[in-house]
Protein backbone atom coordinates (compact mmCIF):
# COMPACT_ATOMS: atom_id res chain seq x y z
CA UNK A 1 0.00 0.00 0.00
CA UNK A 2 1.41 3.14 -0.91
CA UNK A 3 2.51 5.70 2.31
CA UNK A 4 0.56 8.43 2.83
CA UNK A 5 1.63 11.74 4.13
CA UNK A 6 -0.34 14.16 6.30
CA UNK A 7 0.07 17.52 8.01
CA UNK A 8 -1.43 15.84 11.14
CA UNK A 9 -0.02 12.89 13.50
CA UNK A 10 -2.62 10.11 13.37
CA UNK A 11 -4.11 9.63 16.99
CA UNK A 12 -3.74 5.34 16.60
CA UNK A 13 -2.11 3.34 18.19
CA UNK A 14 -0.42 1.47 15.17
CA UNK A 15 1.81 -0.95 17.03
CA UNK A 16 -1.14 -2.24 19.05
CA UNK A 17 -3.36 -2.22 15.84
CA UNK A 18 -0.45 -4.49 14.43
CA UNK A 19 -0.09 -6.79 17.17
CA UNK A 20 -3.89 -7.31 17.24
CA UNK A 21 -4.80 -10.84 16.39
CA UNK A 22 -8.00 -11.02 14.37
CA UNK A 23 -10.11 -12.90 16.72
CA UNK A 24 -9.92 -9.68 19.03
CA UNK A 25 -11.08 -7.56 15.95
CA UNK A 26 -14.97 -6.00 16.34
CA UNK A 27 -16.90 -6.60 13.72
CA UNK A 28 -19.98 -6.17 15.92
CA UNK A 29 -21.23 -2.59 14.01
CA UNK A 30 -20.89 -4.34 10.85
CA UNK A 31 -24.08 -6.10 9.82
CA UNK A 32 -23.43 -9.85 8.47
CA UNK A 33 -23.66 -10.26 4.45
CA UNK A 34 -26.70 -12.66 2.85
CA UNK A 35 -26.12 -15.56 0.91
CA UNK A 36 -26.80 -13.68 -1.85
CA UNK A 37 -24.50 -11.05 -1.25
CA UNK A 38 -21.94 -12.17 -4.17
CA UNK A 39 -25.13 -13.45 -6.65
CA UNK A 40 -24.84 -10.68 -8.93
CA UNK A 41 -21.44 -9.32 -8.42
CA UNK A 42 -19.33 -8.48 -11.33
CA UNK A 43 -15.72 -7.79 -11.58
CA UNK A 44 -15.49 -4.38 -12.93
CA UNK A 45 -11.79 -3.55 -14.10
CA UNK A 46 -10.96 -0.06 -14.50
CA UNK A 47 -10.49 0.82 -18.18
CA UNK A 48 -7.36 0.88 -19.86
CA UNK A 49 -5.66 4.49 -20.11
CA UNK A 50 -2.99 5.74 -22.80
CA UNK A 51 -0.84 8.13 -21.80
CA UNK A 52 -0.63 11.40 -24.65
CA UNK A 53 0.55 14.74 -24.83
CA UNK A 54 -2.02 17.21 -24.90
CA UNK A 55 -2.61 20.85 -24.40
CA UNK A 56 -4.84 22.67 -22.30
CA UNK A 57 -5.10 25.84 -21.62
CA UNK A 58 -2.80 27.18 -18.30
CA UNK A 59 -6.30 28.37 -16.24
CA UNK A 60 -8.09 25.16 -16.85
CA UNK A 61 -5.09 23.82 -15.35
CA UNK A 62 -4.85 26.23 -12.36
CA UNK A 63 -8.62 25.38 -12.14
CA UNK A 64 -8.35 21.80 -11.81
CA UNK A 65 -4.74 22.25 -9.91
CA UNK A 66 -7.09 24.14 -7.31
CA UNK A 67 -9.16 21.16 -6.96
CA UNK A 68 -6.74 19.32 -4.97
CA UNK A 69 -4.71 15.93 -5.62
CA UNK A 70 -5.52 13.87 -8.75
CA UNK A 71 -6.03 16.97 -11.09
CA UNK A 72 -5.08 14.80 -14.13
CA UNK A 73 -7.81 11.82 -12.52
CA UNK A 74 -10.38 14.98 -12.60
CA UNK A 75 -9.82 16.22 -16.26
CA UNK A 76 -10.06 12.67 -17.04
CA UNK A 77 -13.19 11.95 -15.56
CA UNK A 78 -14.88 15.53 -17.39
CA UNK A 79 -13.75 14.71 -20.55
CA UNK A 80 -14.84 11.16 -20.25
CA UNK A 81 -18.59 12.27 -18.61
CA UNK A 82 -18.54 14.42 -21.44
CA UNK A 83 -18.17 12.25 -24.20
CA UNK A 84 -20.39 9.73 -22.93
CA UNK A 85 -23.35 12.20 -22.30
CA UNK A 86 -23.29 14.17 -25.80
CA UNK A 87 -23.55 12.64 -29.09
CA UNK A 88 -21.08 13.75 -32.06
CA UNK A 89 -24.25 15.95 -33.28
CA UNK A 90 -24.07 17.70 -30.17
CA UNK A 91 -20.52 18.44 -29.67
CA UNK A 92 -19.65 21.53 -31.97
CA UNK A 93 -16.78 23.79 -32.43
CA UNK A 94 -15.41 26.56 -34.88
CA UNK A 95 -12.04 26.04 -36.38
CA UNK A 96 -10.20 28.89 -37.41
CA UNK A 97 -6.30 28.31 -39.06
CA UNK A 98 -6.58 25.26 -37.34
CA UNK A 99 -7.46 26.19 -34.23
CA UNK A 100 -11.05 25.81 -32.38
CA UNK A 101 -12.34 29.50 -31.37
CA UNK A 102 -15.63 28.36 -29.76
CA UNK A 103 -17.16 25.08 -27.89
CA UNK A 104 -20.40 23.73 -27.21
CA UNK A 105 -21.12 20.23 -25.46
CA UNK A 106 -24.95 20.19 -25.36
CA UNK A 107 -26.69 17.55 -22.60
CA UNK A 108 -29.20 15.51 -23.85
Amino acid sequence: MKEKHTSRPSRTDWGRVTKMKDEEIDYSDIPPLRDNFFKDAQIRWPEKKKQVTLRIDLDVIEFFKKQGKGHQSMINAVTSRTAKCCNPIEISYQAEEGRIVSFQAGVP
